[in-house]
């Protein structure tokens, strides 16, 4: 294997954990960040040269380890945290890639798991606004680069590297350890928890920049992330709906491209694709949260991907409830997108100029929104408006930035 292909799957594999052990240890976000990018920076530079290492990811983590230190010792402030980085044994290297690394010792599968549950509290801490938040946890829980988080949020790399430089100097200033909290805390803090791994789900089930057009590992991770949050609350049904929502969207991901890695539409997936195993997992789980009785958001989500899993086409799904359960849904969350969301079920469900009523008000929160022009786009097609229609769609196709999505909608197709 090739030195920069195996470092990149190391990567990928091992940075997050071994940034939340190191972030674990020291309370400094960006320290960790800053000692895997020094590591990384290093094998870059070292691997071609003299080989891939016997265990690669052991010489990231222990590089890692270096860096920090390094660093630390540059600083005064440092000499606190240095104590904390001083004891080698517990850096115990992991025997393969694919093995969670044991960064901060005791046993790695359990620790790991705290440690990066423990990392993105810090990341969703309520001193940082939710945008902050969500850049943060993007950079630092799922190692994404600074240019690719900028086009998520539609902004230059310059900009976006100085809201993570804000980020992490309020998260300094705060002083947060960076752990799970403590239980009676923990529901203060759940829900911008479980908004922002949605966020990264989101991230990994279509990328918004990049060679591949979804990451696969991001979407992993969010549904470990939301597991292991199952298992800190097991009573808290929005864990549970939001753990249902992301394995009901992640059991049609092998239907959602073509062979040249094009977006297909949820009418065209071939259903034969979807995992059904994993789609009965999720509606086993909805079920338990539903039973708790408490209505949330995700529970809601959960119950209209649900519909989607259990028709036998796209035409032939339940309309009539998934409407239903958007109008439950703008009760408990209201946006304009739910409502344009109801108006893909109102064209089923009623009729395309009844959808096409409900979608036309939404003009003043959405314009700037290319789903919005997309789906009028389809309903101006539908009741006979071509030339509107065409205008429509050339105006969703001007707004969307996701290079999928651009594909399909160049190829006239509407989302």
């Amino acid at each position: 294997m090739e030195a920069g292909e195996s470092l990149e799957r190391v990567y990928r594999a091992e940075a997050t954990r071994i940034r939340a052990a190191l972030a674990a240890r020291t309370g400094d976000v960006g320290l960790a960040e800053d000692a895997v990018q020094d590591a990384l920076v290093e094998a870059i530079e070292h691997w071609p040269r003299d080989g891939v290492p016997a265990n690669p990811a052991g010489w990231l983590a222990t590089t890692a380890r270096r860096k920090a230190v390094d660093r630390l010792r540059r600083v005064k402030a440092g000499e606190d945290k240095l104590a904390l980085l001083s004891v080698t044994e517990s850096w115990a290297l992991p025997q393969e890639a694919g093995e969670l690394a044991r960064c901060a010792g005791g046993e790695p599968g359990r620790l790991a798991d705290e440690e990066l549950l423990g990392l993105l509290f810090a990341c969703c801490h309520p001193a940082l606004p939710r945008e902050a938040q969500v850049a943060l946890t993007l950079r630092a829980v799922c190692g994404l680069s600074v240019g690719q988080i900028a086009s998520a949020f539609l902004v230059s790399e310059p900009t976006m590297s100085q809201r993570l430089l804000r980020a992490r100097k309020i998260f300094s200033e705060a002083g947060a350890p960076v752990r799970v909290p403590d239980p009676d805390d923990l529901a203060d803090r759940l829900a911008g928890v479980l908004s922002v791994v949605y966020l990264v789900f989101n991230e990994g089930y279509l990328a918004s920049s990049g060679r591949d057009p979804a990451r696969r590992d991001l979407a992993a991770q969010a549904i470990a992330l939301t597991r292991t949050l199952h298992q800190l609350m097991p009573r808290e049904p929005e864990v549970l709906g939001l753990l249902a929502l992301l394995l009901l969207h992640e059991s049609r991901a092998a239907a959602r491209f073509d062979g040249w890695g094009r977006l297909i539409r949820l009418a065209e997936q071939d259903r034969t694709l979807w995992n059904q195993a994993l789609a009965q997992e999720a509606m086993a789980i909805l079920d338990r949260a539903i039973g708790f009785h408490r209505a949330g958001a995700y529970q809601v989500q959960a119950a209209i991907a649900a519909l989607h899993a259990q028709a036998p086409g796209y035409e032939q799904t339940d309309w009539r409830q998934i409407r239903l359960l958007y109008s439950r849904l703008q009760q408990l969350a209201p946006s304009p997108v739910v409502l344009l969301n109801r108006a893909v079920a109102t064209r089923y469900a009623i009729s395309p100029e009844a959808a096409l009523t409900e979608v036309e008000p939404l003009a003043a929160d959405l314009d700037g929104y290319h789903l919005f022009h997309a789906l009028r786009a389809t309903l101006l097609a539908a009741v006979g408006r071509a030339d509107a229609a065409r205008g429509a769609s050339e105006r969703a196709l001007a707004l969307a930035a996701n290079p999928a999505e651009r594909e399909l909608l160049t190829r006239g197709l509407s989302l």
